[in-house]
Parts: C-alpha cells; structure tokens; sequence
C-alpha cells in the first residue's frame, strides 16, 4: 500500500510537540511491515545540518497562490525505510522560527497544502491514502476534492486527518485565505469552509476527509461535547460515523531504561536499584536535598492551562508542606514561568524548575523522579505519562482523554491498576490524590513496587496502533475499488446499446427499400406508383384492422353493447 504523510513537524527532524513524535515513530512501523510510506514536511531553516547535508535535490517548479507564483523545491532523504521529503522555500520555511510569529501562517501553510499536492505527478508517486496531521495539513484534504479530483491522477485518492489537538485549528481571514487558495465564493458557507465567519483549516479537513481520527478513544468522544468541541462538536457528531479514536504509542527503543545512555544508571522491571541511583542523580543535579526517602514529584511539558497548572498554582503552598520534592521542565506562558521561579526560591531545595527544550534532562527526569505529574484540563493522548510508566515513575493524572485509556487508578480491593487519578478539575480533589500516593509511596513499598513493574512492562509501543491504522487505510482503499466497479458495468454498457441499435438499423433496412422507390426518379414512374399505393393501403388496412379489432373487443366486455343494438335497428328500417 502506498501512503503519504504531511504534516509540518516530526522527528528527529524538527520538534515542538506531540505531532512530531507521532510522525516520526508510526511511518517507520508501517514500512517495517512491507508498505510505501513517504513524509512531506517543510524545509525549515532549523533542521540540522547533519540532515540536509544528506538530501539529495529531486525537482522543482512554481506553485500558484493567488497572483503569485512562488518556487517549490523538493528535497529527498531516506531513513528508516521511509522516504522523506522536504518542502523547499526559503521566504517561507527559512524563517528563525516553526509557527505562529508572522502574521502570514495562512499563506505559509497554503503554499504547504498546494505544493505538497501538486508534488505528486512530479515525483511519479500515487498514494492510495494521503494521512493530513494538524491544522497545517488540514486544506490538502479540501483542495483535493475540490480543484484535483476531476483529475485522472488524484481520482482514486482517499484522505485520513488526524487531530491532535482540536484548540489549534488554524482560523484566519476568508478574504486572505480566498485570495492564496483560489477558492470561489459558492464554497464558503457554513456547511463547508465557512466557520463562524472566518476561514478554518482545520474545519476544512472535517469536512471534506473521508475519515477523521484522534489519538485516543476518549478523545474521540469528548471532542463531541460542547465542553471540549471548540465549537466544532456540531460538525462533529455529524460526521460521528468517520470519526475515530486510535492510542499513540512511543519509541520504545529511545525510551528504554535498560540500554539509555541518557540516564545515570540503566535498569529494569526486575532491577529497580538502578532508578534509586538516577534520583540521587537527578536531585544532586537541580539542587535538590539528597534523600531517598522524600518522594519526587516531575513534570514535563508545556508550561499552559491545558496542562492544568492553574491546579497546582492554587495548592502550591499547601503542596510544599508536604515532605515531597517537585522538579518542572518545559517552556509556555509567562504566568507559569514567574510561578515556577517565584517557588524555586521561595522553598529552596525542594523545587527546581528549567525553562528550556532538554531531551536529556527530559530522560533524567523521567528516571530520576518517583511520581509524574499530569492534571490536564484536557489531553487528547499525552505522551509524557507513558514514558513514565515505561521508566517506572508512577502517574497521577486527571481522568480525561488519553490519560484516562493509559492510567488506570490503583484499586486497593482488587489489587488493579497502575497509577493514580482523579475526575474532577478541582485543585483539592488533585492534593487528595497526591496525598494518597505519597502515603502508598511511604506505606506500602510492596504495592509501590508491583505499580513500578506494573507499568515498565506495559506495551505502550505503535505495533498495535499501526494495525488500526493500516486497517482504516485498507477499508479507503476498499471503497476505491467498490466505486470503481460500477465505473467498469458503465464502461461495458455502450456495447450492449451497440449491439440493440444494430438490431434497429437491420429492422430498418428491411422496411427502407419498399419505402425507397418512392423517393427516387426513374424510367417506370407508373409501376412505382402501382406499388406505392399497395404498400400504403396494406399499411392503413392493417391500422383499420387492428383498430376495429380492440373496438369489437371493447364492446363484449362493456355493458352498452345492448344499447348499440337498440340504435341500429331504427336506422335499418
């Protein structure tokens, strides 16, 4: 099966969240299993040079935006048994940054839909499925049903979209987008690209694929309510039969305590001494006190109320009364900055917070931690509490999209579970969960320990995800070949009506020459003339004879025959 991939970020090329990683691990796990999978993603400047020197130049020409006309180079490099392709445009692409500081992302990611489409012929590659991530990609499945299809090349193309997170959906002016995009009036209505007024890619790509995905289950059903639908849960519950949810897996090959060189010391499910080693690490590094016995609280993400840490704004004092240790990675708004900096002086030694992009420091944490922080308002799927689990960092969790499919809460009664979670957005429902698995941490070192391995040897890889994947592909592809038999019955149908104007012709013909002699001049005008009338008497005797043959059976059937008889006899006399 042939498959394209667009999106605008993956690894380990570029990376500013979860899309990258799903990228980057799911197109090599479908290649491993025999199939053509192929990435387009753009060319930014910030890709490092160890990658683009590999690139090899496959071809170029213009894309049409509006009045412009702007140059489109493709790019080429294989890795992992896939084929990667890069975007190449350096007013576009080679800016300092990925998104969002130019006020022209419309036009940016237009030329991104445009190009990667008008790519194809050029590189003499037809994907069964085109599989659009984010916002970004979101028009590809658009501009494919409405400016390709007609085209023999695309004709059979089918489209998945994924969400990955429903907050970001691309919104601009519809003039701007109109102008790049070629994209008529008659188009921009509510039930199609019209959104509240404006211009939506990501709506866009609801309606016009032939099948949406989240990256959970719960997610799927969620985003349908009006509480997370982003006012997009009307379009939806729609679309409801072709929305579907699949769970993210993680590289579980980059993410293995066992064989990390990352960490201070490796170690598994069955020798947990090595994670004791990576917190003394982990606290001697921050500045944190050296203790075994104080649990380590981590967090790792984007620094934003999505991450609920308006939560832990409102229970920090209450939080560092506790003999606990809080250690916080990652960068976001402003308000959560000063937060983490203002309690990293305030309780020395018992909060470190960095405010940088650290893979390393990231697998430390991971490692070095005892418990993994993950009060979301929202979360689509997360990553960062199966890594957790994977290093035997215990979570504690909000019970909402994927943390609610990957984190089940311990249950002491029946012994099942590997974290720990609470269900409503409430600061104290989240210090009440913390406590809990501080006192189990403190307590109760048997279950403790069984929640470690319980969660180091879960399957959180993509092999199960890719099957789910790869069957949505193969049912696209199932309905190609469905629409694509009544094509073939209409191409065998002229022949029959071939065949039955044949037999009308000959029918003709046969009835043609008698009729013929009337029309042409020759010598024996009066033996044309003797036959002409024989033919149109023969034709009106045999009208005046079928017709008095239905009257004369109309009459036995009808009860006014009687009457008929009683009028006759009069004229008789």
């Amino acid at each position: 099966m042939k498959i394209l991939f667009t999106a605008s970020e993956c690894v380990p090329f570029v990376k500013t969240g979860g899309l990258a990683d799903v990228v980057g691990a799911l197109a090599p796990v479908l290649a491993k299993q025999g199939h053509d999978v192929r990435v387009i993603l753009p060319l930014y400047g910030s890709i490092p040079e160890k990658y683009t020197q590999q690139m090899t130049h496959v071809c170029d020409f213009e894309v049409q935006l509006g009045w412009r006309r702007q140059y489109c180079g493709i790019e080429m490099l294989k890795q992992d048994g896939v084929i990667w392709y890069f975007m190449d445009n350096k007013y576009y692409f080679g800016r300092p940054y990925i998104y969002g500081l130019g006020g022209d992302e419309y036009e940016r990611f237009g030329f991104f839909c445009r190009g990667a489409l008008n790519a194809l012929p050029m590189l003499d590659f037809q994907p069964d499925v085109i599989h659009a991530h984010d916002w970004q990609s979101g028009m590809i499945p658009a501009l494919l049903k409405i400016q390709y299809a007609h085209l023999p090349f695309f004709a059979n193309m089918k489209t998945m979209y994924t969400i990955h997170n429903l907050q970001y959906q691309g919104i601009f002016g519809i003039r701007e987008v109109q102008d790049v995009l070629g994209l008529g009036d008659s188009l921009w209505t509510d039930d199609k690209l019209e959104c509240y007024g404006c211009a939506n890619f990501m709506k866009a790509a609801l309606v016009y694929a032939d099948v949406i995905t989240t990256v959970s289950p719960s997610y799927s059903e969620e985003i349908q309510t009006a509480y997370y639908g982003e006012r997009l849960d009307g379009l939806l519950r729609a679309r409801k039969e072709s929305v579907h949810g699949i769970l993210n897996g993680i590289d579980m090959v980059d993410y293995d305590p066992a064989i990390d060189n990352r960490i201070a010391k490796t170690y598994t499910f069955e020798t947990l001494e090595g994670k004791a080693v990576c917190k003394a690490d982990l606290q001697a590094k921050l500045g944190l006190e050296v203790n075994p016995d104080i649990p380590v609280i981590g967090m790792v993400g984007r620094l934003s109320n999505q991450k609920g840490l308006d939560l832990v704004d409102y229970i920090m004092g209450d939080l560092m009364q506790k003999k606990v240790q809080l250690v916080v990675l990652g960068m976001g708004e402003s308000r959560y900055v000063n937060l983490f900096s203002w309690a990293e002086g305030e309780y020395k030694g018992k909060v470190a917070a960095r405010f940088t992009m650290d893979h390393a420091l990231a697998h430390q944490i991971y490692a070095g931690c005892d418990m993994f922080l993950m009060p979301s308002q929202f979360e689509p799927c997360g990553l960062s509490q199966l890594i957790a689990l994977r290093y035997g960092t215990v979570p504690i969790v909000r019970e909402t999209g994927g943390l609610r499919d990957t984190v089940l809460s311990y249950n002491e009664y029946t012994d099942e579970g590997n974290g720990f979670s609470f269900f409503n957005y409430n600061a104290h429902d989240m210090l009440n969960t913390i406590q809990r698995a501080i006192d189990f941490y403190n307590d109760r070192k048997d279950v403790w320990q069984k929640l470690q391995q319980r969660g180091m040897t879960g399957d959180y890889s993509w092999t199960n995800s890719a099957g789910k994947y790869l069957a949505m592909y193969e049912a696209l592809c199932a309905d190609v070949k469905k629409e694509e038999a009544p094509v073939a019955a209409a191409e065998e149908a002229p022949v029959k009506k071939t065949r039955t104007r044949k037999v009308k012709a000959e029918g003709e013909a046969e009835v043609k020459p008698a009729r013929k002699p009337r029309a042409k001049k020759v010598a024996e005008v009066k033996e044309e003339a003797a036959e002409a009338p024989v033919k149109k008497t023969r034709t009106r005797k045999a009208k005046a004879e079928e017709a008095p043959a239905e009257t004369a059976e109309a009459p036995v059937k009808k009860p006014r025959a009687p009457r008929k008889k009683k009028a006759e006899e009069p004229k008789a006399e």
